[in-house]
Order: structure tokens, then C-alpha cells, then sequence
């Protein structure tokens, strides 16, 4: 690297970016961070951009892992470092750059909040059920404990697909897929309650054949329903950030910790692949472990 670059290189790296891409000054900002960073680093081993080697690299982002950087902080700064070094080689201040063969890490799918049996419970009794909307919440927060459908297939649900005499629901999933869902006794009980009562309050306004409905007799949306669980889970767990999925993710995994096999719980989530269905096992190794720990000798 050209002496004359050493002191400001990274300024006019960032000046450039700038002018080629537009990009905001908080987005220049993370970039020359993660830049002064990485030559805080190589100057503690004494060494330069143009000096260092792809171990070199590889090392400084095992370094930030160890410091308890996630896959989403890691790839950013790796980003940073690549477009740094690649614009070097473009321009010709290196002759090789040690960041061409290194891939950036996979970011592993974000599990939804873990929810303890007694944390639904808690979730579950919040809706006062003395008002025709709390019925209706009521009868919601059950179905989607009971059934572990998508937010998505719960506010479509229709009348026809209801079969409380055989306690069962017919779903229609992702890319027109149907299934048969059992709904379980409890939540038979709230869905018998809230059609015979509370939704012949809210039907009232509207001629309207779909289960879920609004005061005003309308379809219940994604987002009413999202307000609707976030109200009822801060009011009895204040430390845990709760979503409709949370419950679908519970449904799962508390299948998955009484000894329900994979294969069974993929067909009632509507999974087309196992390896999806696999994200919620991880209860499931805790169970495991904590059973090794009670029963083996060596535990």
C-alpha cells in the first residue's frame, strides 16, 4: 500500500462508497467503524491491511465471536471488511486479497419465545369472559394453543371448516394444502360457547359466514389479532415478548416434550418438509437431557 494512503485509506474508501452507492451516513458510519476496528487490531499484531493474510481475518472474526458477537453482527463487519478489501484490488493499492475465500457464516433461523406450559396457562385465562370480545379472544387463544395453526389460517377459518362433533378442523395451509386438525376437548368447549353465543352478537351487524369476527361484524385481521396476544402476554408475563407464533411454537414443542413423534407434529403444523418441523425439537433435547441427568448412574 502507497505510504500516502496509510494515514487517511480508509476515509477515502468510505468517500468513495458514498459517491458510488449513495449509501446513508449511518451505514458509512458502521462501515468505517468496523474498518478502525479491524486496524486497532492488526496494529496490536503489527501488522497493515496490505500485510495481513486470510487467517489473519479469519482470526479477527473468531476473535469477535469469542467477545459474543452474533451471526448477524459478525456478517455485517465481515461485509464491511470484504467491500474494504475489494476495492483495494479493484484500485490496485493490494495484490491479494485476503478476503476472497471467505464466506460468510449462515445466520441459524431465530427461534420464537419458549413458552412453559404454565406460561399458556397464564396467556390462555387472561381475557375477561364475561364480554362477547372476550369470549371471542378467549376461544382464539385456545384454538391456536389447540391446533398450532398460522395467524393466517386462523383468521380464515370459515363455519363449514368446523366439526365440533368429531372435534376436529379442516385447514387450508401454504400453496392450497389441506389438513385435518384435532381441536382437543377444551377447546371444543370455548368454540361451542363462542358460536351459540358471543359470535351471535358479533354477526348481528354483518351477514358473515367466517368464525373470527370484529364488534362491528367484520373479518379479524393479522394485526388485531397480534395486538390482541401481545395485550393478554404483558399482562401476565412481563418478561417475555409473546407473538401468535409463540403459541403454534408451543403447541410443538409441548407435543414434542409428552413424547409426540417428529412426523406426527409435521403433519399437524402443515410442514411440507421435516426438516422444518426440526427447528421446534430443541425443547425436546432439553427434556432429554434433563431425563439423562435424573435416571442415568453416571448423570
Amino acid at each position: 500500500m502507497h505510504n500516502s494512503l496509510k494515514e487517511n485509506i480508509i476515509e477515502r474508501y468510505c468517500d468513495a462508497i458514498w459517491i458510488e452507492k449513495g449509501l446513508s451516513k449511518n451505514t458509512i458510519a458502521s462501515y468505517s467503524s468496523d474498518l478502525y476496528q479491524l486496524e486497532s487490531w492488526l496494529k496490536d499484531k503489527h501488522q497493515q491491511f496490505d500485510s495481513c493474510d486470510t487467517s489473519d481475518i479469519n482470526l479477527y472474526l473468531a476473535r469477535k465471536i469469542d467477545m459474543g458477537c452474533n451471526s448477524s453482527s459478525i456478517n455485517r463487519c465481515l461485509s464491511s471488511i470484504k467491500g474494504f478489501y475489494n476495492w483495494l484490488a479493484r484500485n490496485s493499492y493490494i495484490k491479494n486479497n485476503p478476503c476472497e475465500l471467505i464466506e460468510s457464516p449462515k445466520i441459524g433461523r431465530k427461534l420464537p419465545v419458549n413458552l412453559s406450559e404454565s406460561d399458556v396457562d397464564s396467556i390462555l385465562d387472561a381475557p375477561d369472559c364475561k364480554t362477547d370480545s372476550g369470549i371471542r379472544d378467549k376461544t382464539i387463544l385456545e384454538l391456536l394453543y389447540a391446533t398450532g395453526l398460522r395467524i393466517s389460517e386462523l383468521i380464515n377459518l370459515d363455519l363449514n371448516q368446523i366439526n365440533i362433533d368429531n372435534g376436529i378442523i379442516k385447514v387450508m395451509g401454504k400453496g392450497g394444502k389441506e389438513r385435518i386438525v384435532p381441536i382437543g376437548e377444551t377447546a371444543s368447549s370455548w368454540l361451542t360457547t363462542y358460536i351459540n353465543s358471543a359470535r351471535k352478537e358479533l354477526v348481528s351487524h354483518a351477514n358473515n359466514s367466517l368464525l373470527f369476527l370484529t364488534p362491528k361484524g367484520n373479518k379479524i385481521t393479522r394485526q388485531a389479532c397480534w395486538t390482541m396476544i401481545k395485550k393478554y402476554s404483558k399482562k401476565v408475563l412481563t418478561n417475555k415478548d409473546v407473538s401468535p407464533h409463540s403459541l403454534r411454537h408451543a403447541f410443538a414443542t409441548h407435543l414434542l416434550n409428552n413424547g409426540a413423534d417428529l412426523r406426527s407434529v409435521q403433519m399437524l403444523l402443515g410442514h411440507s418438509s421435516l426438516s422444518t418441523t426440526q427447528i421446534y425439537t430443541h425443547v425436546a433435547k432439553e427434556r432429554l437431557i434433563q431425563f439423562h441427568t435424573k435416571h442415568h448412574p453416571r448423570g
